[in-house]
Order: structure tokens, then sequence, then C-alpha cells
């Protein structure tokens, strides 16, 4: 008979320690106890992840265009600045100036207005174009001139192109006809009751004209010139003889 007391053999004996001591032995201070150390870990990548993958691939054409790009941009600011230096040291250099243009008489004839607002009358007007410029001279083209009151026109002329040297002053005559031009009868209105206070009527000359500023190697395009002489009193007898300017010369304005 076997006895009970007997352990049972082909198992392990129970170690109520579970540190590896013996009981009533504890593991001396700062021993570290034993464990099984944890398989590596294997680092994976999916190659087949769409993040996984480079994305972005430089393309060398764009970049050789955007190159070119700016080495156009900066050469055509470079060849703007190089203008525009020259143009203003020119300038500096030249310093052209309006031509200045003055009346110096202003004759009418045969002015009549009748009741049907037609206008008719002779004129001639002599002015004074001086070029105040001492480098560079002027060659006037294609000039028309214009007869108003107020702001109603009356007659229109064209006068012949001429050429002005430095510091220089030129004549010039503008032969004016109204032939039963009709006019507005508030026109009509103003010119017969501008006659009845003092026999005078106030005239207005515009020109219009293309000039080209020209000094030994350098030439500018051309552009037009504005001039008006305003404020152009002729005194006009009632018995048809010829009325003259009474204010004396007149001094114009010009722009371009």
């Amino acid at each position: 008979m076997e006895d009970p007391n007997r352990p049972v053999t082909g198992y392990p004996a129970p170690n109520p320690n579970h540190n590896g001591y013996a009981a009533g032995n504890p593991p001396p201070s700062g021993t570290a106890y034993p464990y099984t150390a944890p398989p590596p870990t294997a680092y994976y990548i999916n190659q087949n992840n769409p993040y996984n993958q480079q994305s972005y691939h430089p393309d060398p054409y764009s970049a050789r265009r955007a190159t070119c790009l700016r080495r156009i941009f900066a050469f055509v600011i470079g060849l703007i600045i190089i203008f525009g230096t020259i143009t203003f040291i020119v300038w500096l250099v030249l310093r052209p100036q309006v031509p200045e243009f003055r009346v110096d008489s202003f004759s009418v004839s045969n002015f009549t207005v009748g009741n049907n607002s037609l206008v008719s009358f002779t004129s001639e007007v002599s002015l004074t174009a001086r070029n105040p410029n001492k480098k560079m001279r002027l060659d006037y083209d294609h000039i028309e001139a214009v007869v108003f009151y107020k702001s109603e026109s009356l007659a229109d002329t064209t006068i012949p192109p001429f050429s002005q040297d430095t510091k220089s002053e030129t004549s010039i005559k503008a032969n004016f006809a109204a032939a039963g031009s009709y006019v507005d009868n508030r026109v009509v209105d103003g010119i017969n009751g501008d006659r009845s206070k003092n026999g005078n009527v106030e005239f207005n000359l515009r020109m219009l004209s293309r000039v080209k500023f020209e000094a030994k190697a350098w030439r500018m395009r051309r552009r037009f010139l504005k001039v008006f002489c305003g404020d152009l009193v002729v005194g006009i007898p009632s018995n048809g003889r010829s009325g003259t300017l009474t204010s004396g010369p007149k001094q114009c304005r010009e722009g371009i």
C-alpha cells in the first residue's frame, strides 16, 4: 500500500517562493529579478502603401523655364531702367520747353448777323510764335485754327507748316472767312447785345498743331500742341468798316 504522504514523482515540486530564492533568505538589496527578454521587434514597411511612396517628383524642365523667365524679366527691367536713365539725362541736358504764341493783331471786316441766325465776316489774325529752346529746333505741321464766340465755332482755317531755329521768333498769319455760317439763336443774341453796349465783340482763337522737337543727335516724336488765345476784344463799327483789336497784343496759353 502506497504512502499517501509520499510526493508524486514526475512533476516539479512546488516552490512557494516564485522569485527563485528560498524562504527566509531574501535577495540582497539591489538584486534584479530575472525575466525573459522580449523578442526583437521587426520594422516592416508595406511597399504597397501609397503613403509610404514618394509622391513628389521635381520636373527639371519646369525649373529651367522658371529660371529663363526670371532672366527675361530681369533683362526687361534692366532695359527700362537704362532707357529711363538715358531719357532723363537727355532731358536735363536739352531741357525742352513749350513754344510761346502771341496775338499781335485781330481784324474783322464785313461783320453781319442776320435775323435767320447767319453770320458773315472776314478776318485776319497775325501771331508771333517764339521758340524759347536753346538747343532744340521746332517743326510745325498740320496747323488748324478756329475762331470762336464764347464756345460757338464761327470759322476755321489751316496755317501752312513752318520751322523754327533755336531762340527765334516767327510771324504767321491766319485768314478766316464765314459766308452765311449758321449759329445758335443765343449766339446771335449775345453778339447783338455786346455790339449794342459798346460796339465790341469778344472772340477766342484756338489752334492745334503737330510739333517735333529736334536737336543735333536727338529727335522726339511729334506731339500735339494746343494753343488758346482768349479774350480777344475787337471793336466792330456799325458802318461796316474793319474792326481791330482794342486790347493790344495778347499772350496765349500753350500746352502739350
